[in-house]
């Protein structure tokens, strides 16, 4: 996928504070839509899945279509009751994951 992923998630946070997640990941989201110059198809290979746990437990997810614009960015809020670890994940069309992990403290 050669995709490059990036999260900003803050260091700490006080128990039972929301806290707002950013997500942005570089992808060419191609629909399988378009044509080359000979006007053959260009396949489909976009990411059609995204999904963020905490600890072990889902905090979001999403399924894309081709619709969804190429390097998609989401922006979401968790509440925090305990330290731990976000994982993040993204899966293409070919089955190729990208996978990041951040921690947040608690103050």
């Amino acid at each position: 996928m050669a995709a490059k992923a990036r999260v900003k998630v803050p260091g700490s946070a006080a128990a039972g504070e929301i806290i707002t997640l950013k997500t942005l990941i570089s992808h060419t989201m191609e629909s399988g839509q378009r044509k080359d110059d000979d006007g053959n198809p260009i396949p489909r290979h976009i990411i059609n899945r995204f999904t963020c746990t905490f600890n072990g437990k889902p905090v979001f997810s999403c399924d894309m279509e081709p619709a969804v614009s190429a390097n998609p960015y989401f922006e979401f809020k968790a509440k925090i009751t305990e330290a731990g670890t976000f994982t993040f994940t993204w899966v293409d069309d070919d089955g190729e994951v990208t996978q990041l992990t951040q921690d947040i403290a608690l103050k």
